[in-house]
């Protein structure tokens, strides 16, 4: 009987999800630091954790303990201004975009009648312009973190007068306090409901 003999797929270092995992990994590698942190210049992609005591988040902040820092709570990215504009952002001037982004989440985190920003802590690197959508979605797709998989709207902003009609976001539902958020219509689902979600992801995604 003939022997098979495996054929080794090839590693390329070039392939995109290993750049992405290249960059992914570093953003790990970085020191934690309180929120928001000193203020710094660059553009890139950052981690929150959470450590507090809202019940909630119990199994988050256990996976945390003891600065393990092992479960980020929110995955996000700042770009320069080109690239929000639509473009890559080649030769933009990065400015303070991470720096701002972390500032505007503490900001958030403040006003929340539920939440200490003493709670939490971040991770975060500056990256080129082109890696960080990238970097981004691997992060989330590795850790799955609450905020960005089962509870929208951390990250929002202000809508602007006449656009008041959306609803609120569920980050706003579980976490009531921004003053901008008060104006908008009450979340259609009710909040027994999306409490119930939110635990069937925990129970689902983290064993902590």
């Amino acid at each position: 009987m003939a022997t098979t003999i495996p054929v080794l797929s090839q590693f390329n270092p070039l392939d995109k999800r290993n750049l992405a995992e290249s960059v992914a990994d570093a953003v790990l590698q970085q020191p934690i630091s309180k929120l928001p942190p000193g203020p710094f210049i660059g553009a890139g992609i950052y981690a929150i954790y959470y450590t507090g005591d809202f019940p909630l988040y119990k199994k988050i902040a256990k996976l945390n303990l003891g600065e393990t820092f092992a479960q980020p709570i929110y995955v996000g990215k700042a770009v320069p201004a080109g690239a929000r504009k639509g473009g890559f952002g080649f030769c933009e001037e990065q400015g303070q975009a991470l720096y701002r982004r972390l500032c505007d989440h503490a900001k958030s985190i403040e006003e929340a009648e539920n939440l200490s920003v003493a709670d939490f802590f971040c991770r975060f690197l500056a990256v080129d312009d082109i890696w960080i959508p990238l970097a981004e979605s691997l992060l989330i797709e590795k850790f799955s973190p609450l905020w960005n998989r089962a509870m929208d709207g951390f990250g929002n902003h202000d809508p602007g007068k006449g656009r008041y009609n959306q609803q609120k976001s569920q980050w706003d539902t579980i976490h009531p306090g921004r003053g901008w958020a008060t104006r908008l219509a009450n979340l259609e689902m009710s909040e027994a409901n999306l409490l119930k979600n939110i635990e069937s992801f925990l129970i689902n995604h983290y064993n902590g």
